[in-house]
This record gives structure tokens, sequence and C-alpha cells, in this order.
């Protein structure tokens, strides 16, 4: 079980495996946020787009495979091209359609640091993986160092990166006028989150940028997560609170001098497991990362 897990997160996160996927049943969910934005759920991290007079507005665009049923969901909402898409980091299955949107006249936005990860190899230590580099056509041709705002379809979109939570190159995505926000994989709605480590990640992170975001919003704003279902605020302060008491859990494990191995063995998380364990990512391996990311601390 462990190994098909494993498995099941690597084929999510690395590019090579686009072609070891069956993508042909995938079918594209459309879910309305407000009067003008979308999510869009398919296979890999949820798609956010804004539609409109000025066209498109896209954030994320996961598995190149998809793009025609992307593109054929999108035309199903708006006749107007797609003019941006924003990638919120640099995972596979948020970037894997960047080349075909590109390609189709897309501008592609994305923090500096996920054109920095995109460009060379990268190894994510827990699955013993690498990740080759994306074709120069997936790049992101426009990057920013901290904040970026699209004044598009009626909105003034807040493009953002806080400080490395899921990896170093996260971008929140926040519509004022819809009083809606993306939050890309800073946020993993009714499950354990994958924290990639080895480009940065860390549970403070993951667990300030919750903060963030839930300083901006109210009752009724509608929160676009990585992964899982549409959500709100008292959802992502569960979450939030999920993760402050992991790491005080974890914390005192590593205050008692505890190893990796022994920390796993404690199985901080038992109690927890049943609500939020339900994801692709398996309890004990969760423990593991979120221990490496305390170490790198």
């Amino acid at each position: 079980m462990r190994h098909a897990l494993l498995t099941l997160l690597v084929l999510l996160l690395a590019l090579p495996a686009w072609a070891q996927r069956d993508f042909s049943q995938v079918e594209i969910q459309t879910i309305p946020v407000s009067e003008n934005l979308y999510m869009l759920v398919g296979a890999g991290g949820n798609i956010g787009v804004s539609v409109g007079d000025d066209g498109a507005f896209v954030i994320d665009d996961q598995y190149a495979p998809l793009t025609d049923k992307i593109v054929a969901a999108i035309g199903a909402l708006t006749d107007q091209p797609i003019r941006f898409v924003v990638n919120t980091h640099w995972h596979g299955d948020h970037t894997g359609g960047n080349e075909n949107m590109g390609a189709r006249g897309a501008i592609i936005v994305a923090h500096e640091n996920v054109r920095a990860r995109m460009s060379e190899e990268q190894f994510l230590e827990v699955f013993n993986d690498r990740v080759p580099p994306a074709p120069p056509g997936a790049l992101p041709i426009v990057t920013f160092s901290d904040m970026v705002t699209f004044h598009w379809n009626g909105d003034d979109i807040e493009v953002f990166h806080v400080d490395p939570a899921h990896t170093d190159g996260d971008a929140i995505i926040y519509f004022p006028k819809a009083n809606a926000v993306h939050m890309g994989d800073t946020y993993f709605n009714g499950f354990y989150p994958f924290i990639d480590a080895s480009t940065g990640g860390s549970i403070d992170g993951v667990i300030e940028a919750a903060d963030i975001v839930l300083d901006m919003v109210d009752d009724e704003t509608k929160i676009i997560p990585g992964h899982g279902p549409l959500s709100n605020k008292a959802e992502l302060q569960a979450y939030r609170d999920l993760l402050d008491n992991v790491r005080s859990r974890m914390q005192m494990l590593l205050e008692e001098g505890m190893t990796r191995d022994e920390v796993i063995a404690t199985k901080p998380t038992a109690d927890l497991d049943a609500a939020w364990g339900g994801g692709f990512m398996q309890p004990d391996v969760w423990v593991g990362i979120v221990f490496d990311s305390m170490q790198d601390e």
C-alpha cells in the first residue's frame, strides 16, 4: 500500500509521468465560484478560470495530455482566448500544460523561483525521484519577485508570493471583487498536504500562508485549494489548526532527540488520521515529510 501511494504521488508531481498515465478517461468538471470565476477539476491541481471581455485568465494547467479537454471546458465558458496562465508553483500537475498553452498564445506567468526550478533538474528526496528540466516552451516568460496585479475582467487580481511553504515559489491569487482566493498547494482541503522540503517547503511556511489568507478573507469568501473541493474560511481555519497541532507534537518529539524513524514509529497523528489521512499522502509518509521540513528550518 505504501509503495502504491508513493508511486501515485510521484506520478502527480513528475513531468515524465505524463507518458505513464492514462488520461483518456479523465473528465474536466466545471464548478462555479462567482459570477465570472470557475474552478476546473480534472487530474492534478485545481484550475482557476476568470472569464470576461478581456479574455480568459487561467491559474495552473494540469498535465499536457489534458490541454484539449481543459481548453474545451474553458471554451464552454467564454468565446474569448486564453490570454494568461499563472502557475502557483513548479510541480508538473500544475505546469504540465504550459507548453501547450503557450503555443496557443497564452502568456505564462509565475514567481521567479518557478522558472528557476523548471529550468533545471529537480530532485524530490522523499520519493528518490529526479524531475528533468521542462522544455523551453513550458517556462514562464513573465516572472515576479513579490507580487503583480492584473486589472482584468473587471477585477484587480493580486498575485503574490508567500515565503517558502509548499515550495519556495508559491503564489496565491486573490480576486477582491469576486471575493475569492486560489491558494495553490499551500492548501489541501480535507487531507494531509504534501510539503516539498526538497525545494524549500516547510510546515511553518504553510501555516503562515494560511494565516495570511485567513486575515484577508471573510465568511463569504470562496477558496480554491490546490487539491480538494471548493472551500471557505472555516475549512481553511480547520486546516491551519491541524497543521499547528501536528507541528507542536512534532516539535516535542524533536526536542526529545528522536530520529526520523523513531518519530514515525510513535505515530504522532494516529488520532487525526481518520479525518485527515484519506488523501494520497499516507500518514507515515507525511509525518516523515513534516520531520524533514522542520529539520531544515
